[in-house]
């Protein structure tokens, strides 16, 4: 039998590597660069920002939705939203209940954005490439091992900082996690579009609740194959352009290429549906077009770790308050289950609940941090807590701690998490008692 070995290169050392550039990854690497850490940035595409540039176009969770709208995020999420205004590429969309208050941005702007901040704060990025392997040092990861054109990679790394989204480097390292799926039904995936020469106006005198109904009827007729029937479109940066969340699909684990690729399939057979659907049968859109669909399919859960702590739907419901906050979140349960409709469950109006610093620490693995949406917490809390202000909010915690450990020569969950939120405070995040720093000038309809 042939055999071959296949060397492995070291690239590079780093301080820090952060595996995954979605609003997670992206702000990691900044607050760990702008923290003093040498920082590596993966990417396994060509550009940054993950679902915030390939899928979605708002960042929702800057708000709590609700009668008043209280600001519960702050710090680079902050920079990052200037950045898009500089740039005349984003608007808040008030909002008092659904998700609250949006802030609607161009994806291609904000690639732009994402690249400028990071390079700013001196990090290095690393495109077209993806983490296939860990380096372990008994239980200490010490570095990963890459994957793309160019062959297998090995990067060494004091720390890293899984931004997967799917727990890939926790997968690797062998830390203990739950597939989604395992314990309660995974949400499903959603194929976005959007579609030009849209009569606006039109479009939304005639009202979500009587598309709705039109969805019913004409799935009713078998012509239309529509999953969902409460689909939402909304309106972008560009003028008579829609950007929806209407496509649905079920029962896929995303961590399988196999079943992704199907996914993918009837992911794009369902916008075509939707669009003709939209053509045929709502107000405004009689002259549009499909123009765009999300460049892969948007995940919203496979793998989350088995943290030092798990986040619970009590915690949320109850706006529970812990001694290692990190961040804030007061976003409902937004469950997109299996079936026509979508699963909400509200806090109270105007509370949060704190997002606790062990939940982006995993068990039985050491100099790993979590951020994003496989960070620790059960179906239920991870259906609030995956908005995407929220991952820049993991993701700025998870990068700053990263890099204290590093200054005070420890792990990352030996680190001080009373040093940790005081420097967090210092980069402008918000976690605790925020409902009383409300302004006047936060207060939305």
């Amino acid at each position: 039998m042939d055999t071959y070995t296949r060397k492995i290169e070291t690239v590079w050392d780093a301080d820090v590597v952060v595996i995954g550039s979605g609003t997670a990854g992206s702000t990691a690497a900044i607050a760990a660069a702008r923290n003093g850490a040498k920082t590596v940035l993966v990417e396994r595409y060509g550009f940054l920002g993950g679902t915030s540039t390939q899928v979605l176009d708002t960042f929702y969770g800057f708000y709590t939705p609700g009668t008043h709208a209280y600001k519960v995020v702050g710090g680079i999420p902050d920079d990052v939203v200037a950045a898009l205004m500089r740039y005349n590429a984003a608007f808040e969309r008030p909002n008092s209940f659904g998700a609250g208050t949006g802030i609607t941005y161009d994806p291609s702007i904000l690639k732009v954005v994402w690249e400028n901040l990071a390079l700013e704060a001196g990090v290095r990025l690393l495109f077209h490439s993806f983490c296939t392997d860990v380096v372990m040092e008994d239980d200490r990861i010490a570095g990963v091992i890459l994957d793309g054109k160019r062959g297998l990679m090995r990067i060494n790394s004091r720390v890293v900082v899984d931004c997967s989204g799917d727990a890939d480097v926790a997968h690797w390292a062998g830390a203990p996690y739950e597939r989604a799926g395992d314990i309660d039904p995974a949400q499903t995936l959603t194929t976005t579009f959007r579609m030009v020469n849209v009569d606006v106006e039109r479009a939304r005198a005639f009202g979500k609740k009587a598309m709705w109904e039109k969805m019913e009827e004409a799935a009713r007729t078998g012509k239309y194959h529509l999953p969902r029937r409460e689909g939402s479109w909304h309106i972008t940066t560009q003028a008579g352009v829609i950007h929806t969340i209407m496509t649905r699909v079920a029962d896929v684990d995303g961590t399988d290429p196999v079943a992704l690729t199907e996914a993918e399939i009837e992911g794009r057979k369902q916008a075509l549906e939707y669009a003709r659907f939209l053509r045929d049968f709502i107000p405004g859109y009689e002259n549009a077009s499909l123009s765009w669909l999300s460049h892969p399919i948007g995940v919203r859960e496979t793998r989350r770790i088995y943290g030092q702590y798990r986040l619970t739907r009590e915690d949320c419901l109850s706006g529970r308050k812990f001694p290692d906050a990190v961040g804030a979140c007061g976003a409902p349960i937004e469950d997109h289950h299996a079936g026509k409709d979508t699963e909400w469950v509200y806090l109270p109006d105007g509370m949060t609940y704190d997002i606790p610093y062990r939940t982006l620490v995993p068990q039985k693995v050491t100099g790993l941090l979590v951020a994003g949406r496989c960070f620790s917490a059960t179906h239920d809390a991870h259906a609030s807590c995956r908005s995407m202000a929220q991952t820049m909010t993991m993701g700025q915690a998870a990068g700053t701690a990263a890099a204290l450990a590093l200054q005070k020569d420890m792990l990352p969950h030996e680190l001080d998490v009373n040093l940790l939120q005081e420097r967090l405070l210092q980069m402008g995040a918000r976690f605790g008692e925020i409902r009383a720093e409300r302004t006047a000038g936060e207060t939305r309809s």
